[in-house]
């Protein structure tokens, strides 16, 4: 089955294709690229799991910290994510960041703080810092 790409990205800042879609390669294919801080690995990872992007969700977690396998049966419908800070110093960095949720008619919230590092120039989630939800 092909990749129906969304027209507005799912993290909430602008067309899907000039905003996380450069970093899928579902939609980009051959063209894919990199994010180049931490910010826009979050973005992307947020969208990944609002599209169902198993695969990309997998790769660009740190290898000592990532699972076997990502199961989406019972998934909720990712809904907005805000980031409320991003830093990063040298290959370490950090999000702040609320992604909001509707499951069974319900609406939540997942607060997060973050860390993420960088080896051979790429940036990888390693694990929650503390989950403020």
């Amino acid at each position: 089955m092909a990749f129906k790409a969304p027209k507005k990205c799912p993290c909430g800042n602008g067309l899907y294709r000039k905003c996380c879609g450069r970093f899928h390669p579902l939609f980009a294919g051959e063209s894919v690229a990199l994010p180049k801080n931490v910010e826009l690995l979050m973005r992307s990872r947020y969208s990944a799991f609002s599209l169902g992007m198993a695969d990309y969700l997998l790769e660009t977690w740190h290898p000592s910290t990532r699972p076997s396998e990502l199961d989406f049966s019972d998934s909720p419908q990712w809904m907005q994510l805000d980031i409320y800070n991003a830093e990063q110093s040298g290959d370490e960095g950090r999000v702040h960041f609320c992604a909001y949720f509707q499951f069974d008619g319900e609406v939540g919230e997942h607060e997060e703080l973050s860390e993420f590092v960088r080896e051979d120039g790429r940036w990888y989630y390693l694990k929650p810092i503390e989950s403020l939800t």
